[in-house]
């Protein structure tokens, strides 16, 4: 009996093998692969959705400190460059938004909060529209417009043209940037569940006034 027993567990055993391999060897599915008859993107995956997102970035940002260009510069009373000024230096940035994808390409809006770690740079703020291509289902390519606000730390006194106390400048801001988060490597699309993504992008202030890049990482929800 107890032979018996073991060779109907042998033969149990084999015929699980080959279905039980099958299953390990076929491809998880997606939960962002359009269905059957929906609308999809080039890729096969969803056309449409909503993705709300935040990120963390640093990088750093120098501003023009030239006389009558850019930012005014920090003047003493005597009309000397205030010493150690330096419109520049590296910085946090943490961000808040929400993409819409449309079929092969998407629009969104996000707002920013930047804090300078070094240089005269104290806190930046603003708002921007963003739209672009859809990279598969986990990348993006795109561009950017808004409104950018900046505190500079220890800046106030005379530019070189007209009395100045006031520390905050705003202009238009506008920008170029990706994402890569490939989801063979599990980290999702921007139509399926959470993941991350490696963005990296360049941004300019008022008539390209400055210079900041920026890389960090960015995860939806």
């Amino acid at each position: 009996m107890r032979k018996l027993s073991i060779a109907v567990a042998i033969a149990a055993a084999a015929l699980a093998a080959p279905a039980f391999a099958q299953d390990m060897s076929a491809p998880a599915p997606t939960d962002n692969s359009a269905a059957p008859g929906e609308a999809a993107a080039p890729d096969g995956s969803k056309a449409f959705g909503i993705e709300p997102y935040f990120g963390v970035m640093g990088g750093w940002e120098q501003f023009d400190n030239e006389a009558g260009h850019g930012i005014p510069q920090a003047i003493n009373a005597d009309g000397t460059l205030r010493r150690g000024y330096k419109p520049s230096g590296s910085l946090v940035q943490g961000v808040l938004g929400v993409n819409v994808p449309l079929g092969p390409v998407f629009v969104g809006a996000e707002g920013n909060v930047i804090k300078g770690i070094d240089g005269n740079i104290d806190w930046q703020y603003g708002a921007a529209g963003r739209f672009g291509l859809r990279a598969g289902d986990s990348g993006l390519i795109y561009g950017k417009v808004g409104y950018q606000w900046v505190n500079f730390n220890n800046f106030s006194g005379l530019s070189n043209t007209v009395p100045n106390t006031n520390r905050d400048y705003s202009a238009i801001t506008y920008g170029i940037g990706a994402e890569v988060g490939p989801q063979s490597i599990g980290l999702k699309g921007i139509t399926g569940n959470a993941g991350f993504r490696i963005r990296a992008e360049v941004n300019t202030f008022g008539d390209a006034q400055s210079f900041r890049p920026m890389l960090g990482i960015v995860t939806h929800f």
